[in-house]
């Protein structure tokens, strides 16, 4: 494959909606899916997401559907952008719409709570077997907003076909749109589902009025839970201290644009779990993840005790304020090994 000239996303909130737009507006010939009728009935008579990428305009070569079999048709490669915990059924679905294989990036950072699946391990067990040679992953810092807005960004592509991944990062580079390629999928998956559950953290430190100090010290042991997790599931070390590790988790603790972060806030603040997803029409994809991760801990016997607090505020009842007091409170360790 040596370009790429029609391409398809599957989901339409903020994230899928700008990656759409940023591939139309490059002369890709770009459908995006979306589950709701309202968003494709808006994109393509209004050129606006007014659900969810409210104010922005949307260029008019791209083209919604409610049809998976429309999208697909004479797809070149296929960006998938919804939220982990309906990924499988919205797969299941494509499936029946695939007459031959497509190449595959998953743009979706989270782990499937019940199998405590990353996205290419659920897509494995649903996609046929032609395909499961061209997973990749996109991930790394990147709001919405800002790649709506031509602003300066940059992700990582990872997949272990090579050409295949030097192909899709060439159709997404842009001179605001930097693409790096890398090859370890594991890695770039859990640190993209991770750092929305260190973002929940972090909020809850800026929303109890800890400092600076306080989120300071929260993202840095944050990034070490990630690493011992990831590498106790086999990913390089390496790939934490990248766009799609340390880089994702900057911002998404600090941004005022993390929904995770937000949420976060708001729990440090009193409110309840339930009133604050209540109130939003986007998804926080570290409260699902923060279940996981924590399953993961246990499955791999790995010291994670950031989320294990985050867990029991968010599902057991337990105050913010105590969650930060108990991992103030934990016996003297040297910091260098803990990673």
């Amino acid at each position: 494959m040596s370009s790429i000239h029609r391409i398809g996303v599957i989901g339409a909130g903020a994230w899928g909606t700008a990656l759409a737009k940023h591939l139309a507006e490059k002369g890709l010939e770009t459908r995006l899916w979306a589950y709701e009728r309202e968003v494709v009935d808006a994109i393509n008579g209004k050129h606006e997401n007014p659900v969810f990428l409210p104010g922005v305009a949307l260029p008019p070569s791209l083209v919604a559907t409610g049809s998976l079999s429309d999208l697909t048709e004479q797809c070149e490669g296929l960006l998938f952008v919804v939220p982990s915990h309906v990924a499988r059924p919205v797969l299941r679905e494509l499936v029946r719409s695939l007459s031959t294989p497509i190449p595959f990036i998953s743009a979706t950072k989270g782990v499937e709570e019940d199998t405590l699946n990353l996205m290419t391990q659920v897509m494995t067990d649903v996609l046929p077997p032609a395909m499961q040679w061209d997973l990749m992953v996109l991930s790394g810092p990147s709001f919405a907003t800002e790649v709506s807005a031509g602003k300066p960004t940059a992700l990582c592509l990872a997949g272990s076909n090579e050409g295949l991944v030097k192909t899709f990062q060439a159709a997404l580079m842009t001179p605001a749109f930097r693409v790096y390629a890398d090859g370890d999928v594991l890695g770039v998956q859990i640190g993209g589902a991770l750092k929305n559950v260190m973002a929940l953290a972090a909020g809850v430190v800026d929303g109890l009025g800890l400092g600076h100090n306080a989120r300071a010290a929260l993202i840095t042991r944050g990034l070490a839970e990630m690493v011992r997790l990831g590498v106790a599931m086999g990913a390089d070390p390496r790939t934490f201290y990248g766009l799609s590790g340390v880089g994702d988790l900057v911002l998404t603790c600090t941004g005022a644009l993390s929904r995770n972060h937000t949420v976060g806030v708001r729990l440090g603040k009193g409110e309840r779990l339930e009133t604050i997803l209540g109130s939003m029409q986007a998804v926080a994809e570290g409260v699902r993840t923060a279940k996981a991760a924590f399953g993961l801990a246990r499955r791999h016997r790995v010291d994670m005790p950031i989320v294990q607090e985050i867990n029991a505020v968010l599902f057991e009842g337990k105050s913010c304020r105590k969650a930060v007091t108990d991992l103030m409170d934990r016996d003297a360790k040297p910091e260098k090994g803990q990673i």
